[in-house]
């Protein structure tokens, strides 16, 4: 088990007091939708040179890696950037979401941060099952040993803070 509280927060992770949020990306790290052209949008064109810098430096970022740029105009110094896997029904894909999670986590350790933003990877337009991914997300930060003081899940939906809620009361 972390030393890392784990806390949730319904609301926007784009106006996080945070060190760091981390970004439901996609591997061409340039923005999309969802959380991460609500994240690119709110960093304006400070966060999206930092990110062109990021991108024109490692190239793609695969599914289950994480990188970090500045947060740009955000309250957030950090943006760290995971692409999460696309749910599919026949393969299990979980260790890769987990991985999500752990190298973010790996990353904000590298930057010396201890307030980390997450939202529910691949739980939005990629399909993931809200009540898997969440059980994954608590039940991965719960056990990765980190320098993190907080990992807030911020959580855009009720359906996504009921499930956290759940899965966080589960691993008490």
């Amino acid at each position: 088990m972390s030393d890392t509280r784990i806390t949730l927060v319904r609301g926007d992770i784009t106006t996080q007091e945070v060190d760091a949020v981390v970004n439901a990306a996609n591997s061409g790290l340039m923005g999309g939708g969802g959380v991460d052209g609500a994240i690119l949008r709110a960093g304006g064109s400070a966060q999206q040179s930092a990110r062109r810098a990021l991108r024109d430096r490692i190239g793609s970022l695969p599914a289950g890696h994480a990188a970090a740029s500045d947060a740009g105009d955000m309250a957030a110094r950090w943006v760290i950037h995971v692409v999460g896997p696309v749910y599919a029904k026949g393969e299990d894909r979980s260790a890769v979401l987990a991985s999500c999670y752990r190298e973010a986590l790996h990353v904000a350790d590298e930057l010396d941060v201890r307030t980390v933003a997450f939202p529910a990877v691949s739980a939005g337009i990629y399909g993931w099952p809200m009540a898997s991914a969440a059980d994954i997300a608590i039940q991965t930060v719960a056990g990765t040993p980190s320098k993190v003081d907080e990992a807030r899940f911020v959580l855009f939906s009720d359906e996504a803070f009921s499930e956290f809620s759940r899965a966080l009361s589960e691993l008490q």
